[in-house]
């Protein structure tokens, strides 16, 4: 019981640490776009930077559908 009075201000004062964390985090603007980057990965160039078939030594490899 006596290792209470040591480890429920601990868990008390890590608690506060993370929600004034999390506070200073929504201020800051870290949450201002959460799907922007997601998004930003699918928008397509115009030139592909990968060859789609990759060649074989009889030619072009064909992958079934």
């Amino acid at each position: 019981m006596s290792g209470l009075v040591f480890l429920i201000p601990i868990a008390l004062l890590m608690g506060l640490t993370g929600l004034l964390a999390f506070i200073w985090a929504v201020r800051s603007g870290q949450f201002d776009d959460p799907e922007g980057a997601a998004v930003r990965i699918l928008i397509s160039s115009d030139e592909p930077l990968l060859d789609t078939q990759p060649a074989t030594k009889a030619g072009r490899a064909s992958f079934p559908d």
